[in-house]
């Protein structure tokens, strides 16, 4: 059976960093980051972008899924609604697939201690600090497992996900 992890979180939250470690632990896996099929320049979010973007995400998830060489398909992306992940769902061919959702929650200090590098670094810009944070509480109610990463490092939160991986194997 193979193992489908998606990785959910605010901008800033560490998700992609995580992915990537996340990935090397469970390998053999993969790790696809839903900004990579969105990665246009201007952004343009609209009805014909946002389908886009999903038919792009399922397509790839689901070519993983069907790969052998994949034990595990690790999936990052800011899903901030539960109606995002469900509609990813219902598009993937699960047979003999295990899904197990994460959210990286942190607090608001920590997140914005984060976003503050990246904005320096030159990595995002500074609209990004607003939005956020105005979506932190929006991962509060979804149907995940929550990982605090508020002071821990991407390693830490990396092997405490492949541990409960794990353990969901055996059960």
């Amino acid at each position: 059976m193979k193992n489908l992890v998606f990785l959910n979180g605010v901008m800033g939250a560490g998700k992609s960093t995580v992915a990537r470690q996340l990935r090397d632990l469970l390998a053999p896996a993969v790790y696809l980051d839903g900004d990579w099929c969105w990665d246009m320049q201007p952004f343009v979010v609209n009805d014909e972008t946002k389908a886009m973007v999903m038919d792009n995400i399922a397509f790839l998830l689901n070519r993983f899924l069907h790969c052998t060489a994949c034990g595990t398909v690790v999936f990052c992306w800011v899903m901030h609604q539960q109606a995002i992940v469900d509609e990813l769902l219902a598009r993937l061919e699960r047979k003999d697939v295990r899904f197990l959702l994460f959210t990286l929650t942190l607090t608001e200090q920590a997140l914005i201690r984060r976003l503050r590098r990246d904005i320096e670094a030159g990595l995002r810009s500074e609209d990004v600090l607003a939005r956020s944070c105005a979506r932190l509480p929006l991962y509060e109610t979804m149907d995940s497992v929550k990982i605090d990463v508020s002071q821990i490092t991407a390693q830490e939160a990396a092997a405490q996900i492949a541990a409960m991986v794990r353990a969901a194997e055996t059960e």
